[in-house]
């Protein structure tokens, strides 16, 4: 896909090696993780540089209690790509920035004191400058978490933390700068940015929420509610005892004499912490999802800016990649940022803007057809033009191969039809593989085999 041959009169048809390709691909955390590897193995053959574009407002999980408490962007799905492109040489750093604490909270306040005084067993083999450095990272959470504990109502919950999510909280708090925090972590693991990048669609030290319109005319607020139905853990909406008097005024399952990041009036479904979800029991949602646009802690709509390093790596790329994943909570909140749809679908660079379909569908895109999700992510794209839609309106279908040239798809039971005549007759071409077979001789819409053309 990406080499390139000449000829010369001396030397026909001779292999010149490619100059410096560049690869965008969007994506959220774990499922686009698996493909980690065979990315690596198209950059290194075709001399390409990667840049993972991957949006902050996720919400949920440990992520959720960081946020309840400090604000800031959702930096969990940042974390799992830093972490998952740490290489071998460097597997104790890997190892303690993927460890998560305990799942209680009191046996995992007692670990992460392990980590402030150095006796924890994670730092074993790691060199003592940088471990010195972690500590003094961590320490200095530490410190921010104390100055906001309000006993007994509100105190921070290291319930199942991740270290690297802890880590670069505390590295954005010291350094004013969430990209100074990426860049810290990035060069601890060793992950040689030179070749791939990760960078969060919006640059901010402020959370960024999401909502999704549905076709019934409800709307949910908040990445977490969208994608996994959860309970709220963090906080008491119990008090009993001693806290009672502490914790009496409750509106919307808010405990409202707890201090939080969150601003007074905020939508009570952006104030609880949600660390406990599960991703394996999913509720169908009521109705399909139509839109998702960004809100304001009030859940009014808002349209902000994106990474500028993202459209510059947009503008340079001679291939996009829209990677599997959720469709709306990790693919749609990069795409609908000011400008990014323009850049992708004028970008005279970018020959292939490829759809990697999901294996099989989930919470957010149940009845989906390829058809769907190439529709999805062209109004996406629309959208972040500023273009409007009425709820039930769709997308001119001239418009497709602007954002998507390629489609490539499984073949297995799970996978979501795929019409290749109509796809080909508004210019996206469509590629087969074939996952890898169960134990009953079916095969399933897995992507962890693939090796990208």
């Amino acid at each position: 896909m990406f080499l390139s041959t000449s000829t010369t009169p001396n030397e026909p048809n001779v292999m010149i090696p490619a100059q410096k390709r560049k690869v965008v691909v969007f994506s959220g955390g774990s499922a686009a993780n698996s493909l980690v590897d065979e990315f690596n193995e198209v950059i290194e053959k075709n001399n390409c540089a990667l840049t993972y574009v991957i949006p902050i407002s996720d919400n949920g999980g440990s992520s959720s209690e960081l946020i309840r408490v400090f604000g800031g962007p959702g930096i969990g799905d940042v974390r799992t790509r830093l972490v998952r492109l740490i290489p071998h040489t460097h597997t104790n750093i890997l190892n303690l920035f993927n460890h998560r604490l305990p799942p209680s909270p009191e046996p995992a306040a007692a670990e992460f004191l392990t980590l402030l005084t150095g006796t924890s067993p994670l730092y074993d083999a790691i060199p003592t400058p940088q471990a010195m450095l972690i500590r003094a990272i961590l320490s200095h959470l530490h410190l921010e978490i104390l100055k906001r504990n309000r006993p007994p109502t509100s105190t921070f919950n290291f319930q199942s933390a991740s270290i690297g999510n802890l880590f670069l909280t505390g590295a954005r708090l010291f350094s004013g700068s969430v990209e100074s925090a990426i860049y810290l972590l990035a060069i601890m693991g060793g992950v040689d940015e030179s070749k791939t990048a990760v960078l969060p669609a919006i640059v901010s030290n402020f959370s960024h929420h999401i909502s999704a319109g549905l076709a019934d005319g409800s709307v949910i607020a908040g990445q977490n509610a969208i994608s996994h139905p959860s309970e709220p853990t963090a906080l008491n909406s119990n008090p009993s005892g001693d806290q009672a008097d502490h914790a009496s005024i409750m509106l919307n399952g808010i405990n409202h004499t707890i201090e939080d990041a969150t601003l007074p009036g905020s939508l009570p479904t952006l104030r609880h912490a949600a660390i406990a979800f599960s991703k394996a029991s999913e509720e169908p949602l009521p109705a399909r999802i139509e839109r998702v646009w960004y809100i304001n802690p009030y859940g009014q709509e808002m349209r902000p800016p994106p990474n500028p390093k993202v459209l510059e790596a947009i503008g340079a790329a001679e291939a996009i990649i829209y990677s599997i994943g959720s469709l709306y909570t990790s693919i749609v909140p990069s795409l609908i940022l000011q400008g990014v749809g323009e850049s992708i679908a004028r970008s005279n660079g970018a020959r292939f803007k490829i759809l990697l379909l999901n294996g099989s569908l989930d919470r957010e895109t149940g009845g989906f057809s390829a058809l769907d999700f190439v529709a999805a992510i062209t109004r996406a794209g629309e959208e972040s033009r500023g273009h409007t839609f009425q709820s039930s309106e769709s997308v001119d279908e001239n418009l497709w191969s602007q954002y998507v040239t390629h489609l490539i798809h499984l073949e297995g039971q799970s996978v979501p039809r795929v019409n290749k005549e109509e796809l080909a007759k508004w210019g996206v071409e469509c590629v087969r593989l074939y996952g890898r077979k169960a134990g009953d001789g079916v095969t399933k819409g897995y992507f962890d085999r693939l090796k990208m053309p």
